[in-house]
C-alpha cells in the first residue's frame, strides 16, 4: 500500500520480530522505509535500570545491523512508556525517543472505520501516526487513510524525516524559544 502511494513510513520493530522475520526486515530496508528500535522484548520500559534499558535496545540494534548494515538511531517506547532514565539512557547511546501524537486505536481492533475516522479526525500537519502492522483492520483502513491523507495535501514521511524538517523549518529564534 505504502509503495503504491509512493509515500514512506517508519517500522519500529521488536528484538523477537527481527529474529522471526529478518526477510522481512531486508524487504522494509530494500523499499527504502525507516527502521526504528522498539526494544527486544516489549517491556515496560520506565520499570527497567540502565544496564537493562541498553540490553534492550542494543540487542536490537544488533540484530538489525546484523541484518541490513545498519542500526537505528530511534526508538519508540512500548506502550509509550518512558521516564528520565529512558530519555537520558537513549541520549548516552545517541538514539533519539520517539512517541506519537495520533494513536489510531487499532491495537483495540475496534475495526477499520472507526480508525479511518479516528486518523482523519485528528490529523494535523507535523503529527506522527501510530499504527500497528500485525493488525488486519490496520492494512485495510491504510487503503482509505493514506489517499485521504495525500488529497489533503499532507506528505507521509519517516520520523527522521519529520524531524529534520521541522529542525530545518525553524529560525533560531524559534528553536530558543521552544527549548
Amino acid at each position: 500500500i505504502l509503495d503504491s502511494y509512493n509515500v514512506s513510513a517508519t517500522f519500529f520493530l521488536v528484538g523477537f520480530w527481527v529474529e522471526k522475520y529478518p526477510d522481512m526486515v531486508k524487504e522494509i530496508d530494500k523499499r527504502g522505509y525507516e527502521i526504528g528500535n522498539h526494544s527486544e522484548n516489549h517491556p515496560k520500559m520506565s520499570q527497567l535500570s540502565k544496564e537493562q534499558l541498553k540490553s534492550e535496545i542494543n540487542s536490537v540494534n544488533e540484530k538489525i545491523y546484523n541484518l541490513i548494515g545498519k542500526k537505528p538511531d530511534i526508538f519508540r517506547p512500548p506502550f509509550g512508556d518512558y521516564n528520565n532514565v529512558v530519555i537520558e539512557t537513549m541520549e548516552q547511546l545517541n538514539i533519539h525517543t520517539i512517541q506519537w501524537s495520533i494513536d489510531s486505536l487499532d491495537w483495540k481492533e475496534y475495526g477499520k472505520q472507526p480508525l479511518i475516522d479516528r486518523v482523519l479526525k485528528k490529523v494535523k500537519n507535523g503529527d506522527i501516526i501510530l499504527c500497528h502492522d500485525l493488525h488486519g483492520t490496520t492494512v485495510d483502513a491504510m487503503e482509505s487513510v493514506i489517499p485521504a491523507l495525500i488529497e489533503k495535501g499532507y506528505q507521509l514521511v519517516t520520523v527522521s524525516e519529520l524531524l529534520t524538517y521541522e529542525r530545518d523549518e525553524l529560525t533560531a529564534g524559534e528553536v530558543y524559544r521552544r527549548r
